[in-house]
């Protein structure tokens, strides 16, 4: 039973059912529910990736079903300049960024915030699996859902004390399958939408292509780790550790004939380092560094402390000790090797269903 309340709800709907369901339960809860489509990229859109005027049309029958206002906002100049503009950099240098957590931390958690608090809302909510405690009026804990297969704590780790205490994650205690079923009860016509994929805001696209318009590329020669040329690569942005696919040198009758992997890249010398087999020992690494550390709460009380991580979304948690510098940095040492350990992407810290925070890899 829903109880009537003055606090007003600003979702941020993206056009999916996860923002719908969101909607949907807290409107249930009694709380004065709007609903806000961001347009976050510059270009047209067209029929060969997720489009925009597709998105939008969802989500205002999302909100005619719900009775709700919509509001509709660009943050295309914020997207470009806190988010892009940092990943196109990040390729130049060759690692490999990620984009979805920088959207949250610089378009859904700050530049819609702040959108949401002017236009007088108390919250902002999302269709995030993620759970926020409440340890006490100041302090706030962020948790993995329920939804272990679906949790997303993982893009969340910038959050500070302040998005938090504005945020509400309405779906953090149900499944997946129960979203899809809510929404569809609720007669709305995305319960079966795929979920997105591809960059964030930007959607599905060829990335090489797409890629290529922003960054010249430098094609050099893809070398074995014993420094055999085996083949040219179009620009070292275009790869990363642990890939197999798009190398195309899986044709030739070298070594052991088992499958190639991008395991280094000399950026020096523009040269893609590859070896054969999934688990070819340059491949793993019990240690990492990380920079640009976030807390959550609160910073570790010690410069040394044992944790659990992921260096990668839906990965398993990973023992490891992590060690703290004076520079702001950290050191890792996992229990286990860890494969395909890349720079550019996040290492995220956890103590049990609890997100410490995290870093960036060097």
């Amino acid at each position: 039973m829903s109880v009537k309340t003055s606090k007003r709800v600003i979702v941020g709907l993206s056009g999916g059912v996860d923002s719908a369901v969101a909607a949907l339960l807290l409107k249930e809860q009694g709380y004065q529910v709007e609903g806000l489509f961001m347009k976050n990229w510059i270009e047209d859109d067209t029929e060969t990736f997720c489009s925009a005027s597709i998105d939008v049309k969802d989500a205002k029958a999302v909100c005619e079903k719900l009775d709700i206002p919509l509001h509709t906002v660009n943050f295309s100049d914020e997207y470009w300049n806190d988010v892009f503009e940092h990943c196109l950099t990040e390729y130049r240098l060759g690692r490999t960024p990620n984009p979805d957590i920088l959207c949250n931390r610089e378009i859904k958690f700050k530049a819609f915030l702040n959108h949401a608090l002017k236009l007088g809302a108390d919250y902002i909510a999302t269709g995030h699996y993620a759970k926020k405690i409440n340890k006490d009026e100041a302090n706030y804990e962020l948790h993995k859902a329920k939804d272990t297969q679906k949790d997303q704590s993982y893009f969340l780790f910038t959050l500070d004390q302040f998005a938090l205490s504005k945020a509400l994650f309405p779906i953090s205690d149900i499944d997946k399958s129960l979203v899809r079923k809510r929404a569809y009860d609720a007669g709305f016509q995305n319960y079966d939408k795929k979920d997105s994929t591809g960059i964030c805001f930007i959607g599905e696209r060829k990335f090489r292509s797409f890629l290529k318009q922003y960054i010249p590329a430098q094609p050099g020669s893809i070398e074995t780790a014993e420094g055999k040329i085996v083949g040219r690569h179009e620009g070292l942005m275009f790869y990363t550790l642990g890939q197999r696919q798009g190398l195309g040198i899986g044709g030739q009758a070298l070594g052991n004939g088992m499958p190639w992997y991008v395991v280094n890249k000399d950026l020096e010398r523009n040269v893609l380092i590859v070896g054969q087999g999934i688990d070819h020992p340059l491949l793993y690494s019990e240690t990492l560094t990380a920079n640009q550390l976030h807390w959550i709460t609160a910073a570790p009380s010690s410069t040394e402390f044992s944790c659990t991580a992921k260096i990668r979304y839906r990965q398993s948690d990973q023992a490891c000790a992590v060690s703290l510098k004076e520079d702001g940095s950290c050191f890792v040492a996992f229990d286990k090797a860890q494969r395909a350990i890349t720079p550019g992407q996040s290492i995220v810290f956890y103590q049990n269903q609890t997100c410490l925070g995290g870093g960036i890899i060097l």
